[in-house]
């Protein structure tokens, strides 16, 4: 059902290169959106990636914090997190792991690596919730890696089906609001594959190992670690690696097209909804 037929190519219409950056109490990021480069490519609204051998750039990890109108998704690629929130949810994300948490409402939690030394690498995706859907009930959702699937839709190709489909292939979360597809794509060398994206989507593509080609002909476009092409033009997307190996999430989801109004670790629709969030922050109320 994913195969590119008849459909109108794909094409990176932007570049776009994280910026090194901190958060929690003080751990090394490189955001990619979220900046001033890419402020939010709607429903997305930040995504970091975070890579390091060294320990001193994570340990100290994020400590208690809120939020309150969007999603979290998590996933980690090497390494162990701690998630424990003050509405009695706990788990240890390991390598391969997946946590969707809707904040809705608002929710108080902590992350913090459950590691001394050693590798810890992955991704923070945040997912705008429309506006019926900012007051709901907060919600936690982690996958084990075996529980999220692997398909082969050609040679050379493997994809880890986080949410959305490839063939018949169906990752484990779903969000109505948002449709979202999330992808982890690992070519071999010189290998390919084609993929159709859901109509109307935005959607992107961030390589973090090796370098691909995005499209075909004249309108190729390469990316190379820590790269992310913004597509656009169509939806039939084709990826190709080089000489090497090579990784790389593809990510879209439905557009919203609501006011976004945010700051911090809140975000609404309107300014009086945002004052409102602090408030009743601060009275206790999450």
């Amino acid at each position: 059902m994913n195969i590119v037929n008849e459909s109108i190519p794909a094409r990176v219409i932007r570049k776009v290169r994280g910026r090194a950056t901190s958060d929690g109490a003080g751990v090394k990021l490189t955001r990619v959106i979220g900046g001033p480069d890419l402020p939010d490519l709607d429903p997305f609204l930040l995504l970091d990636e975070f890579g390091t051998d060294q320990a001193e750039d994570y340990i100290a990890g994020f400590p208690e914090h809120p939020h309150r109108g969007f999603e979290t998704v998590t996933y980690m690629l090497d390494g162990r997190m701690r998630h424990r929130d003050n509405h009695g949810n706990e788990g240890l994300l390991t390598p391969g792991a997946v946590q969707w948490m809707t904040a809705g409402r608002g929710l108080i939690h902590s992350e913090m690596p459950e590691q001394e030394s050693g590798r810890m690498r992955g991704f923070q995706l945040w997912v705008n919730l429309p506006s019926r859907e900012k007051m709901t009930a907060p919600k936690y959702q982690e996958f084990a890696p075996d529980h999220i699937p692997v398909a082969h839709p050609a040679t050379g190709v493997e994809v880890k089906v986080i949410a959305g489909t490839v063939g018949d292939t169906v990752g484990p979360i779903s969000q109505p609001a948002t449709d979202p597809v999330y992808l982890d794509i690992a070519l071999q060398p010189g290998h390919a594959w084609q993929y159709r994206l859901p109509e109307g989507h935005n959607a992107f593509a961030y390589v973090f190992e090796g370098a691909v080609t995005v499209g075909d002909g004249d309108e190729a476009r390469a990316l190379e670690t820590h790269e992310m092409g913004v597509l656009g033009g169509g939806d039939g997307l084709s990826v190709r690696a080089g000489s090497q190996s090579a990784r790389l999430i593809l990510v879209a989801g439905r557009p919203l097209r609501e006011p976004v109004m945010r700051h911090g670790p809140f975000v609404m629709n309107t300014r009086q909804e945002l004052m409102q969030a602090f408030v009743d922050f601060q009275e206790g109320r999450f």
